[in-house]
């Protein structure tokens, strides 16, 4: 154990504990950006620095370890202002729109800047203009190069926990930045959609591409009927959002809610995951059968395909597998497929005018439902594929009181 002292604090902690870690032992929060444990530890934004006794230069907390008799001060006025031109510096080259970004309220960057009291910033604004601001409107993924603090954790999560390298560092000096690698455009990278980056990014510059508005178009057209599918992780967290805690807002009030932003019909697509399970557990049990019988034509182990990123995973990286993929469609293209071709004749109505909106907790889902082979006549079966953050979205811009808001069950 190393014993040391932080802002006057005795402080014990394990050998190799990083000094950001000491602090957070006892309480002492340190503000960071870039830092992501055990993947992300390279003192990039400065923002963490920390002055320490005997030593000449302020050190990054993030990526040293504590020593013993350390005596370490977090808030010493040089520690402080280093902080503060550090943030300067980072915000000169930031969009500070934050009013017009889908991370206001939500965002690391913007959190630190008003805990320090930055009501301006002391230097020279510095964007991205033209083509180097340039990004595809179409692709699931979007990335606003000007809100970018180069923090470099997209790079790290991507190559370290995913294996894909969709990104990497472009440019040098102040004019580095981060872009998709090998100057490939995002529609070139292999992309498996895994949103890992978009979750890990600490501003907006990493998000889904929002469809709320197709959603709006859908839910308040008059002569079409607009049926909402709901997945099971989407009902335990759309509560977060509005600060619930957990198992405050239930799956009745989402159902109410939904009807209320003008859903005709609001199924639970854990109906049609069952029917996955079933499909593929038939298909497995075919596939065993044929090999116990001697034919080892047949491809096992056989591998799931509910997820849409998996599927493109395999596709993209490992496309010899792609036979040990099931061939069941994933629970949101099941319900789909079910809503438009048995539902909507069962109710008299054409399946173009049978408007099918999911919400999962994945940006993958997006492409999934743009996939060709889903659909019939170039009607594809699901129409609208939104995120639980843009579902939370039109749910904030319809302004409901959630204490007066009654259950309400499932079609």
């Amino acid at each position: 154990m190393v014993n040391l002292t932080i802002n006057s604090i005795p402080v014990t902690v394990p050998e190799g504990t990083t000094i950001l870690d000491a602090a957070a032992s006892v309480d002492i929060e340190i503000p960071s950006l870039c830092y992501l444990k055990e993947l992300n530890e390279i003192s990039a934004c400065r923002v963490c620095c920390v002055e320490v006794e005997g030593e000449g230069k302020l050190v990054p907390s993030c990526n040293n370890v504590v020593r013993e008799g350390m005596v370490i001060r977090t808030n010493s006025p040089r520690a402080l202002e280093a902080r503060r031109v550090n943030m300067e510096l980072i915000l000169s080259q930031h969009d500070n729109k934050c009013a017009t970004c889908i991370r206001s309220g939500t965002c690391q960057l913007q959190k630190i800047a008003n805990d320090m009291g930055i009501l301006g910033v002391s230097y020279p604004t510095d964007l991205a203009h033209g083509k180097k601001a340039d990004w595809t409107t179409t692709f699931p993924l979007y990335r606003d190069v000007n809100k970018c603090i180069k923090c470099m954790r997209c790079i790290q999560v991507c190559d370290k926990v995913q294996s894909l390298s969709v990104w990497d560092i472009s440019g040098s000096g102040a004019r580095t930045t981060i872009d998709v690698s090998e100057n490939r455009v995002i529609k070139q990278a292999d992309c498996s959609l895994c949103g890992q980056c978009i979750t890990h990014c600490p501003t907006g510059a990493l998000r889904e591409r929002d469809d709320t508005q197709k959603a709006y178009a859908a839910l308040g057209d008059p002569d079409r009927v607009t049926i909402v599918q709901i997945a099971p992780a989407v009902r335990a967290a759309w509560g977060e959002a509005f600060g619930m805690p957990t198992g405050k807002a239930t799956v009745g009030q989402l159902v109410s809610v939904l009807r209320k932003l003008g859903a005709d019909y609001v199924f639970d697509t854990t109906f049609s995951a069952d029917l996955t399970i079933m499909e593929e557990g038939t298909e497995l049990l075919q596939r065993l059968n044929k090999y116990l019988a001697g034919d080892r034509t047949v491809k096992i182990p056989l591998m799931t395909s509910c997820c849409p990123g998996w599927v493109s995973f395999m596709e993209k990286h490992f496309p010899e597998l792609g036979e040990n993929l099931s061939t069941a469609k994933s629970p949101q293209q099941m319900f789909g497929a079910i809503a438009k071709n048995y539902l909507a004749p069962k109710l008299g109505i054409d399946r173009r005018n049978f408007i099918v909106v999911s919400v999962m907790p994945c940006v993958a889902k997006k492409s999934e439902a743009a996939r060709p082979e889903f659909g019939k006549d170039g009607d594809p079966d699901v129409n609208i594929s939104i995120t639980t953050r843009e579902l939370a979205h039109m749910i904030r811009f319809a302004n409901m009181n959630f204490d007066e808001l009654e259950e309400s069950y499932f079609d």
